[in-house]
């Protein structure tokens, strides 16, 4: 076991090298050809030192991005070959590649950032967070009661903008001497406001699930994954029906760390194309793309793991089914709505469609899910959450014109690359 785990750790690691020369190679033609403004006209940057696999956590941002940009130009920082090419071929907004230190500092140089968010905890993030004459934000790449949310790295960034009450209760409990007040500002979920898009499937008279698991986690505290346990099971059920669609979206690290999680995946999007040639009215859809949000919209009943899909879909404040963690050690906090939601325990899997039936028709869930609604996310309804990111993008704003008035009179001091051990 432990020699062919190796065996996949060097496959990985020679693929990734050459993936990484091939994103090189591609990137000088689009840097050729790109001319990005030299007279600090990006006063907002974004942060991001992932590759291609994590881009899902920038891709939910795109669209508020977007928005806020006709305000406050807007610009991506990416920090890796792989990740600037997706970014730069998706992004609504505009990239700029910075590999090294010496190239950071040259965008910094030539740019009026005053704001620089982060939608992760990239242990490069601190190769930014260098510079002092910025407020440095976390965005987070969504909102959930996962272990990820408890932790004591918001203390690193200047401020923080959170999704509620809920996320701040949380917060709370783990943070000592933290200044909530000042630093943790609620701006509810301004994604929630874009949740549309147009259907791969004519709508009939079938009930839509959405399954949309996570991947398997790195660590047993975190294995909230369900596709290799669940997932085959009740996929399955719902195809044979006849009276419902499914929309499968796994996580795009399904499979990245458990070979099981992988097979499972292929398995069920396997069923999924077999249950269409069948019957192609049934128009069952296994959803690889790149927007988030439609998904969420379409479907009556949601299937998630515990992660921030939960709270994507609570934010549309319909129906949703959450699978419980098979491992015993999955850290689950049930002091928020993980303590009053409606679990999919494995052995009752097989059993979706009876559990999906009774939720339709559950008027007390449905009054209870609107409670949690809003302590999650406030007020949801439309245009407020990005009303609410805007006013505090603002607020921020304002503050740094204050603050910079104060240090006028300061000599500008720029970090060194040296002062920074393995910038490169």
């Amino acid at each position: 076991m432990e020699i062919r785990k190796d065996v996949r750790r060097a496959v990985k690691l020679v693929r990734d090298v050459v993936a990484s020369r091939k994103a090189q190679h591609e990137l000088r033609g689009p840097l050729k050809s790109r001319e990005l403004r030299e007279d600090n006209h990006f006063k907002i940057a974004v942060y991001f030192a992932d590759g291609p696999v994590n881009i899902y956590q920038m891709r939910q941002w795109y669209q508020p991005l977007a928005t806020l940009a006709k305000t406050w130009p807007v610009l991506v920082i990416s920090r890796t070959g792989g990740g600037t090419l997706k970014l730069m071929d998706e992004a609504p907004i505009p990239v700029a590649y910075a590999r090294t230190v010496p190239q950071l500092e040259q965008i910094v140089a030539e740019q009026d950032i005053r704001i620089v968010f982060y939608v992760n905890q990239n242990p490069r993030n601190f190769q930014m967070m260098r510079y002092g004459r910025c407020w440095h934000v976390f965005i987070n790449h969504g909102e959930s009661d996962k272990m990820y949310m408890i932790t004591n790295q918001f203390k690193a960034y200047d401020y923080s903008f959170v999704a509620g009450d809920a996320a701040l209760a949380r917060l709370d409990r783990v943070l000592w001497d933290y200044d909530f007040d000042k630093r943790a500002i609620k701006i509810g979920r301004p994604q929630a406001d874009y949740f549309s898009g147009e259907l791969p499937y004519v709508p009939d008279e079938r009930q839509v699930v959405l399954y949309a698991p996570t991947w398997e986690g790195d660590r047993a505290a975190a294995a909230y994954g369900s596709v290799a346990t669940h997932g085959v099971a009740l996929v399955s059920a719902l195809l044979a029906s006849g009276t419902h669609r499914v929309i499968y979206r796994p996580h795009p690290r399904s499979g990245v760390v458990d070979h099981s999680y992988g097979a499972a995946n292929k398995a069920i999007i396997a069923a999924i194309a077999a249950a269409n040639a069948r019957d192609p009215r049934a128009q069952h859809v296994y959803d690889s793309g790149p927007d988030l949000g439609w998904q969420l919209a379409a479907a009556d009943i949601a299937i998630v793991d515990i992660s921030a899909m939960v709270y994507d879909r609570l934010a549309t404040g319909k129906p949703l089914i959450i699978t419980r963690p098979v491992n015993p050690t999955a850290v689950i906090d049930t002091s928020g709505y993980l303590s009053d939601c409606e679990w999919l325990p494995v052995d009752h899997a097989a059993d979706i469609v009876l559990a999906v039936d009774r939720l339709t028709h559950d008027e007390a869930a449905v009054d209870r899910l609107q409670g949690w609604v809003h302590r999650y996310f406030g007020d949801t309804e439309s245009g407020v959450a990005t009303e609410r990111l805007h006013s505090a993008v603002q607020r921020l704003m304002n503050e740094w014109d204050r603050f910079a008035a104060v240090h006028e009179a300061d000599s500008a001091i720029v970090p060194d690359a040296a002062d920074n051990p393995g910038g490169a």
